[in-house]
Formats: structure tokens, C-alpha cells, sequence
């Protein structure tokens, strides 16, 4: 029957196949996930079958109509996809999939890194990669009996952020900061990880880490296949976590976790509050990890975000602006005004 099949490419721009996929999509309980950059499809008698898409290094939006299941296709398609993927150059691979989906790409080359059971599991193309990466990090490890450790986005890097830290730093033997990878934020991320050096250089016992896609990786978030909020938040916490906790966290003796309290972001909010579970869950194989939640520091009655920053930035409130960031990241935002790059509106997550 797969001599009957056409395979094709769709790039994003071609709005009348992507319509076609996106109701494929739908018809097999799958949402279309928006960085997707091109999918193959499968078409028979001109009709859709199945399709699968890739975002950068990701494979996403695998789906294969009942109709055609049992016939070898799926198998082809994850080759095709993988093929595409390498003629992109992309040769490190990942892919968030349904459970039921774990023993076909497992055949394809693909190895488990976490899974929620019954729901998702997230694979790569390397058997060790995330081994030679926590044995790297053990080679950064520091003394003592507690280790802080603290991920996040700086986007920019306020001194909310660094009130962070520095309350992280006098409690820990040492403290080690990881910068979320993903570039897919206001600011580019070697901007970002300088910003956060910079405005850290002083601070002692202080080791800040380029991000990993092991570390939060908003890339590979799972919503594509889950239409559930909270089962979204549930399985992006323990898929995340997990890694954290089984290979990192042991790599550089991590005890303590900390992050700053939310009160603008609920599903940030729930994810401290699931984090807090996750570390200390007896079932879990690694050692516990305790979560700390420092309050936030404040400027004029309100809690300082990256947020707020970028509003700001917005509307060149540049006044304001300079009581809530460090010098460094000041001088940063000024720059940018006068070069004509005005930041575009954006929507306030409360993504810090």
C-alpha cells in the first residue's frame, strides 16, 4: 500500500495545505504547534493520512489516520522526518510523543529521557548525550554540604534577578544559575547570558552556566498533543523535573532549588508549587531536593519583573526602567533606543 502513498513537504507559508493539516490534526486529537517550520505529508488517492512536522531540532505533530495504521507508514514517515531533519542540518534530535509511540521511534534510533507514564514520553537520537553532559557538569562541581541551584530567563535581567541571587548565594556553600537556552525571547540569548554575568561579576561563590536543552526547553513543550491545561503544566513539570533531578541536580551535588515568589503568573505560580512536590517525591530514584521560595524585591510597592521592564521599554519610560535594572542592563536598553530597534508590543506573561 506505500507504494500508493505520495510524500511531500509543506512549508508554513502554504496556507491551503496548512488548513488541510491543521484539520488533520484535529480529526486525530492533535493541536498544530505554531514553530513548526515545514511537515511532511502522506497523501493517498489525494486524501491525507499522515503528516509530521519540524521545529528546529524537535519533531512534532506525528499523526496517522486509523485507516492506515498497521501498514508500515509510520515507520517511513519517522525516516522521512529524520532524513529532513539531518538535510537541515539538524543531526541531534528530539521528539515529545504519545506513549503508545515510544516502540516506533525507538526502532528509528531514538532513546527515552523521561516520560509521565501513559501520556508522553520525550526521546533523542543519542544513547549518552545526556550522560556526557551531567559527567561534564560534575567537572564544575564545588564543595560543601549545601549547593543552590537557580534556572532562569533574564529577559532581561533585572535587579529582581539579582536580588535573587545574591539571597540564593548567601545561603549556599555555592550556587549555580542556568540561563534558559531557547531563543525565543525579547532578547537573544547571548545577550542575555552577558547581561546576567556582567551583572552578577561581583557576587562570590557564584557559577552562572550556559543553558542546556536539557534545563526547561520551551522548544520541546508538549502542548501540541494536549488539550488539557492542567494535564499540559503536569507533564511539562515532570518531564523537566525529572532530567533535573535524576542527572543534573546529582552532577553538581545540588540540595536546594530556589525561585522567586509569582504573584502575576498562575501557571508559573503552579509550577512552583508542582516543582515543590516533584523534588521531594519519595518515588522519585535521585535524592530529594529542597524548593525555596524567596520573595520577590520590590520597587515602589510593586515586585520587579522582566515584564514590567519590557513595558516600559515599550513606551521608552526609560526613568523608571533604570531603578529596576543593574548598570549594565541600563546602558543595554539605552543603546538599543537610539539604533531605530524599537521593541515591539508584546503580551505580559510574567515571564521572568
Amino acid at each position: 500500500m506505500l507504494s500508493h502513498c505520495v510524500f511531500s513537504q509543506v512549508k508554513r507559508a502554504e496556507n491551503r495545505k496548512m488548513a488541510a493539516i491543521i484539520q488533520f490534526l484535529r480529526q486525530n486529537d492533535l493541536n498544530i504547534d505554531t514553530s513548526v517550520e515545514v511537515f511532511i505529508t502522506v497523501t493517498r488517492d489525494e486524501q491525507l493520512i499522515a503528516c509530521g512536522g519540524i521545529a528546529g531540532n524537535i519533531i512534532k505533530c506525528v499523526a496517522i489516520s486509523e485507516s492506515a495504521r498497521g501498514e508500515g507508514l509510520a515507520l517511513t514517515l519517522a525516516t522521512e522526518l529524520i532524513n529532513l531533519a539531518y538535510e537541515r542540518q539538524c543531526t541531534h534530535l528530539f521528539i515529545y510523543t504519545k506513549s503508545e509511540n515510544e516502540a516506533l521511534f525507538k526502532q528509528c534510533g531514538f532513546y527515552p529521557l523521561a516520560r509521565v507514564p501513559g501520556v508522553m514520553v520525550l526521546m533523542e537520537n543519542d544513547a549518552t548525550r545526556l550522560e556526557r553532559y551531567a559527567s561534564f557538569l560534575t567537572t564544575l562541581r564545588r564543595g560543601g554540604s549545601k549547593t543552590g541551584c537557580i534556572v532562569m530567563n533574564a529577559n532581561p535581567f533585572t535587579l529582581g534577578h539579582r536580588y535573587l541571587i545574591q539571597q540564593a548565594a548567601a545561603r549556599c556553600d555555592w550556587l549555580h544559575v542556568f540561563l534558559v537556552k531557547e531563543d525565543t525571547s525579547r532578547f537573544p540569548y547571548e545577550d542575555r547570558l552577558a547581561l546576567v554575568r556582567a551583572g552578577t561579576a561581583d557576587i562570590p561563590r557564584l557559577t552562572v552556566h550556559r543553558g542546556s536543552e536539557y534545563l526547561i526547553s520551551r522548544a520541546t513543550f508538549p502542548c501540541y498533543f494536549i488539550k488539557e491545561q492542567g494535564v499540559i503544566d503536569h507533564c511539562y513539570t515532570e518531564i523537566d523535573l525529572q532530567i533535573f533531578r535524576q542527572h543534573i541536580a546529582p552532577a553538581l551535588g545540588i540540595t536546594h532549588r530556589f525561585v522567586g515568589s509569582e504573584p502575576f503568573c498562575a501557571v508559573t505560580a503552579d509550577y512552583n508549587r508542582d516543582m515543590r512536590r516533584c523534588l521531594s517525591d519519595p518515588a522519585m530514584d535521585a535524592p530529594p531536593i529542597e524548593l525555596v521560595e524567596i520573595e520577590r524585591a520590590q520597587y515602589q510597592g510593586k515586585a520587579i519583573s522582566a515584564s514590567w521592564v519590557r513595558q516600559l521599554l515599550v513606551k521608552q519610560q526609560v526613568a523608571t526602567i533604570e531603578h529596576l535594572v543593574p548598570p549594565t542592563t541600563f546602558d543595554y536598553l539605552q543603546q538599543m533606543l537610539p539604533a531605530g530597534k524599537q521593541p515591539h508590543s508584546e503580551s505580559v506573561t510574567g515571564e521572568t
